[in-house]
């Protein structure tokens, strides 16, 4: 259980994935930050990132471990593919 609220989160992590952005955006790639629900991070990737073989392998020992770092061991990542949509219902 993480020891934080999820509103107290939101910067914390959008500061820590902006510190990788650059790995995702010199492939052609990015992600849009679509919330935080009971301390897990959601992402919708985009550009050359959505689809591609190598995007979960980016992810979990890219983006989400520098969120483990930054923020908190038990924290985690998400991709949704429908984006605000399915974020939306969650």
């Amino acid at each position: 259980m993480l020891p934080f609220s999820d509103e107290e989160l939101i910067n914390p992590v959008k500061k820590s994935l902006d510190k990788n952005l650059h790995i995702l955006e010199k492939d052609g790639g990015g992600l849009e930050f679509l919330g935080v629900k009971n301390g897990v991070v959601y992402v919708h990737l985009i550009g050359a990132c959505k689809g591609c073989a190598s995007s979960g392998t980016t992810l979990k020992y890219g983006l989400e471990k520098q969120l483990k770092i930054d923020i908190h061991p038990e924290i985690s990542l998400v991709n949704l593919n429908g984006g605000a949509d399915e974020f939306a219902k969650l």
